[in-house]
């Protein structure tokens, strides 16, 4: 018969499985069931496990049994690889949209209006581009990805406006072009403050997971109020 100590590992192990299998962090589980991050970090360190009832709410999170988070060599839960697959493609399926229509709109109007300088379209597919990553990082909830698009949208767009600007001078034949770069002087302040957004989101979000605040006596399982 098995000790408790060997079923306790056992269901650590099922129940680190199926996070990871769901793509979720200790802190984003338990958030989503109500407890403490310091709780499902007890469990999977299998110095305790959960009531029934967090069993159940697990199970059903998973899509699994209970069974299957607590029994000998549970089946394989859906890959999450084939998720990330499916999101990647998505993603470039996404961006080939943006640079096919760029690539339109450059040759129809290098056959209507030659000689333009209409190699810009690809330019303003840049930040184009980027707002659909941006988008779908968000829906994903991808923040790394989302960082770098966000921060290519900043200075791609800068790039747009400086291009745009220089174009439309030179076109006229008016204006000094030569104190335009001071428009990247925007992107400090803009990138500093999504520095700052992501760094205070990001803490916040792993400080509501957290919410277990030490009280002489008192359970560390218990649910949050």
């Amino acid at each position: 018969m098995e000790n408790l100590e060997t079923v306790n590992q056992r269901i650590a192990r099922n129940l680190i499985r199926y996070r990871k299998a769901a793509n979720l962090t200790q802190a984003e589980l338990a958030q989503k069931i109500n407890y403490s991050d310091k709780s499902v970090s007890k469990w999977e360190s299998g110095n305790g496990v959960p009531d029934i009832y967090i069993f159940l709410k697990l199970a059903d999170l998973y899509g699994v049994t209970v069974n299957d988070l607590v029994g000998e060599a549970p089946p394989a839960p859906p890959a999450k690889k084939s998720s990330k697959g499916r999101n990647l493609l998505i993603a470039l399926l996404s961006s080939g949209i943006v640079w096919l229509v760029a690539t339109v709109v450059f040759v129809l109007l290098n056959l209507i209006f030659p000689g333009g300088p209409w190699w810009a379209a690809f330019l303003y597919a840049v930040p184009a581009n980027a707002i659909v990553i941006t988008v779908l990082s968000s829906v994903w909830k991808y923040r790394i990805a989302n960082f770098v698009s966000v921060t290519v949208i900043v200075w791609s767009v800068l790039a747009c406006i400086y291009v745009t600007t220089l174009l439309v001078m030179s076109r006229l034949g008016v204006g000094d072009d030569s104190r335009l770069w001071l428009l990247f002087l925007l992107g400090i302040p803009l990138q500093a403050l999504e520095v700052l957004w992501c760094f205070f989101r990001w803490t916040l979000f792993r400080g509501r997971g957290t919410g277990d605040k030490k009280s002489g006596g008192k359970d560390k399982d218990a649910p949050k109020s």
